[in-house]
């Protein structure tokens, strides 16, 4: 129930309250009375009659139900198109430069532009064009035909009632005249009886019979919505009575099956017969051609472009994918047009109608060249040798022939120096001479160290020095002064773990002996060894 307000209220008088809204829905009590005098219904439940605390509603009222906006023509109006309002003298300061309206610049302006604008000329001042503002409803802003005029589509009407009514007479006459003819040549023949002339008469009746039903000659009469079957409607036969029914032209079991239901037959039914003799070929010959087929790749397309990640549905925004699909062909033809002229103006047109002449092809002129017997030229100029856009015949450090002039091995080089690398110095005979010397020098060291591994040497146990190479023949290590190296290597250990057994008195010792260096090389930790955590 509407209340003035949601103020606290006390046991009794809440008890007062809910007995008076139960009288009211059993209809003892009169019902309560809004501002404007509307009996409100009793039954509304208190969450759509009880106002928001925000409109500060004093009185008990369903006013925030309603819609306040309630002008009953906001979706009949239209723009007044065309209107006019006003028409000024002269040129006023904002207004269009070149018709002087002051409704718009000159930049939206759509009269033909003038050789002086109105700014300059203070003449033909255009008028000013009528400015609406509308504000439409939900419906009213959808509305496709809001604003049409059906006047404007009378003329159209017009048209096809003349062409009809034409297409009528015409007939008609025609009628009279095949009747006519065929009446005069009847009396020249033989005389005419009484009963040939009232069927002649019969004849030319049944021509001045309605048009309606002259017209109705390929429609059929069927019954449709009635008690009895319909009322009599006229409905066109879409199928002309000579045709062969699909199921029937051939009647082998095995056949293109015939679904009765759908009235369908998807494969064809003759498939050995001529194409060009055959009328039907199946169902799935619509499938394939005409705009069947463009409808296919329209849905592929918008299949494919919603899984590279474009917003893209046929069923719910078909236009927009229609759209899509013709920018998608537009510019796959401009990339294959653009494709096919970079490569025609690269490589050239060999397809092209212009034939190459004779000369170019043959390697002919009308140049004549005179050569001594030792091949110098004596008269004329000697054909120019084609040259590359590439440079040719540039050396580099020193060199005297250009890479790629010597091969060898799988590898390119130079030719003056037989070097491989590419940025080398030429060397000239002497780098060749070098080359050879150390090929052969390595050749040498490899058949003597292969002579060595045949002959298996005793190997004696080394052991390995300070610094992780072998032992030097010269060099021995003492026994004891090891043993007393590796004790205090394993005492300095101790005092670097605890401090409290260092001595306040420290001697440093800044020789380094060989025994040392072993000693520490024993105790050294390698924190790559996999045992290293059992080590003491």
């Amino acid at each position: 129930m509407a209340t003035a307000s949601m103020a606290f209220k006390s046991r009794e008088d809440h008890r007062k309250q809910m007995e008076l809204e139960e009288a009211r829905k059993a209809g003892l009590a009169p019902a309560e009375v809004d501002e404007d005098g509307k009996e409100i219904n009793p039954h509304i439940p208190q969450y759509m009659s009880s106002a928001p605390w925000y409109l500060n509603a004093e009185r008990p009222s369903l006013k925030h139900q309603r819609k306040w906006k309630s002008d009953p023509n906001y979706t009949k109006s239209w723009y007044d198109r065309g209107a006019k309002i006003n028409q000024a003298d002269k040129y006023r300061k904002g207004a269009c430069e070149n018709c002087g309206a002051i409704t718009h610049t000159s930049k939206t302006c759509m009269e033909r532009p003038r050789k002086t604008g109105a700014k300059w000329t203070n003449k033909n001042i255009a008028p000013d064009e009528k400015i609406e503002t509308f504000e439409l409803d939900y419906d009213g802003k959808r509305d496709r035909w809001n604003g049409y005029d059906a006047a404007s589509y009378v003329h159209v009407v017009d048209r096809y009632e003349a062409r009809d009514n034409a297409r009528k007479t015409f007939l008609k006459e025609q009628q009279f005249k095949k009747l006519e003819e065929k009446n005069n040549t009847e009396n020249v023949e033989e005389e005419v009886s009484d009963d040939e002339d009232n069927e002649d008469g019969l004849k030319v009746d049944e021509a001045k019979v309605d048009e309606s039903k002259q017209m109705d000659f390929a429609k059929v009469e069927k019954r449709v919505r009635t008690t009895g079957g319909g009322s009599t409607g006229t409905v066109r036969n879409l199928r002309i009575r000579e045709d062969t029914a699909k199921y029937l032209l051939n009647l082998d079991v095995n056949s293109a099956h015939y679904d009765p239901k759908t009235r369908s037959m998807r494969e064809d039914p003759l498939p050995d017969m001529d194409p060009n003799e055959k009328f039907y070929a199946g169902d799935n010959q619509n499938r394939v051609s005409g705009q069947a087929l463009e409808f296919k790749q329209l849905n592929i397309h918008a299949w494919e472009a919603f899984d590279k990640g474009n917003d893209v549905h046929m069923q719910a925004a078909p236009s927009q994918a229609e759209l899509l699909f013709k920018n998608y062909k537009i510019n796959k033809e401009k990339l294959k047009s653009k494709v096919k002229d970079t490569i025609l103006d690269k490589y050239g047109n060999a397809a092209a109608e212009e034939a190459l002449p004779r000369e170019l092809l043959l390697g002919q002129s009308e140049r004549e060249v005179e050569y001594d017997r030792a091949g110098r030229v004596i008269k004329g100029q000697e054909m120019a040798l084609p040259k590359s856009k590439y440079e040719e015949d540039v050396y580099i450090n020193n060199h005297t022939t250009v890479w790629g002039s010597w091969w060898k091995d799988h590898q390119w080089g130079y030719k003056c120096c037989k070097q491989f690398i590419r940025n080398s110095y030429c060397t000239g005979a002497a780098g060749i001479e070098a080359a050879e010397a150390a090929a052969d020098l390595m050749k040498a060291n490899i058949a003597r160290k292969e002579a060595t591994e045949d002959v298996i040497a005793p190997t004696e146990e080394k052991q390995p020095a300070t610094w992780g190479t072998d032992i030097p023949d010269d060099l021995v290590l003492d026994q004891e002064k090891l043993a007393e190296a590796l004790k205090k290597e394993d005492k300095r250990r101790k005092e670097e773990k605890d401090e409290r057994k260092r001595k306040y008195n420290v001697k440093w010792n800044d020789e380094v002996t060989a025994e040392d260096m072993e000693a520490y090389r024993m105790k050294r930790v390698h924190h790559d060894d996999p045992m290293k955590d059992f080590l003491n």
